[in-house]
């Protein structure tokens, strides 16, 4: 079973995610009813708290979670039709008889514009699992993504991290986008990327009820995660100035709470 030497160093109070990609689904496992509303956010969380999560077709929680999971194009489903278009949802809103826009884009088209620049992927996998890292055996299976829960001063180290053996500056994004594809599909996009980068995510107003306060999320493919893992012995974790960063961290009470958002949910 993986231990994180990352997870200790920050100090973390929730357990690092790990992603993965499969046709067996898991025993035991969380997963919204189909065709039932949930956010995938909600699963996240009750990951980090030491459940496995699993979703797939069916079950991904509304239609943008199937795009922010990699089932494809998802908007024109699982509800997204009575919003009145995905352009007009992220924005204005279609007027009267369709539900308020969100206000995340000025215009239409700018939301337009936003979705053509996905990187929507469909992926030839049933399910997408999260679990515990501490649960996950390399030996048979390898995560995709690690994700991390994390505050303002537990983000600071890993961004250090992130960039510790790389030349230039641009090592971690913070998109705006939804909650599950700032967690998967652009941390996925960035697997294939000879340097990948690390993704901020939780930049989603929408999906921010389902975590604590000032938690973000802090995903990256597996490699990374492993090459990042490798390079703590030498670097600034080990430092004075850490230390005084680590000192803070244990002395704040922790903010996380115990269980999920309620959502329709079966296990097994």
């Amino acid at each position: 079973m993986m231990e994180s030497l990352l997870a200790k160093e920050l100090h973390l109070t929730v357990k690092p995610v790990a992603i993965l990609l499969t046709n067996e689904k898991p025993e035991g496992a969380s997963q919204f009813r189909p065709g039932s509303w949930g956010c995938v956010m909600a699963m996240l969380k009750a990951a980090s708290l030491g459940k496995t999560a699993v979703f797939d077709r069916e079950t991904v929680g509304c239609g943008g979670g199937g795009v922010g999971l990699g089932f494809g194009n998802a908007f024109h489903t699982s509800g997204a039709g009575d919003t009145g278009g995905i352009e007009y949802f992220l924005s204005t809103g279609r007027g009267e008889g369709y539900p308020e826009g969100e206000g995340y884009r000025k215009t239409p088209e700018l939301a337009s514009c936003f979705v053509s620049n996905l990187p929507i992927i469909d992926l030839p996998y049933t399910y997408r699992v999260f679990k515990p890292l501490e649960q996950v055996d390399p030996s048979l299976e390898q995560p995709c993504l690690v994700t991390f829960f994390v505050n303002a001063d537990q983000l600071c180290g890993l961004v250090v991290m992130a960039n510790y053996d790389r030349p230039d500056l641009n090592n971690v994004i913070i998109p705006h986008c939804a909650g599950c594809q700032g967690l998967f599909l652009i941390p996925y996009n960035e697997v294939k990327s000879e340097n990948p980068r690390a993704v901020v995510g939780m930049m989603d107003p929408s999906a921010r009820p389902f975590i604590d306060p000032g938690q973000v999320t802090f995903t990256v493919p597996y490699k990374r995660f492993l090459e990042m893992e490798a390079n703590i012995p030498d670097s600034f974790l080990t430092k004075s100035t850490w230390n005084k960063i680590a000192e803070r961290i244990t002395s704040v009470p922790s903010e996380v709470s115990a269980g999920t958002d309620g959502s329709q949910t079966n296990n097994g």
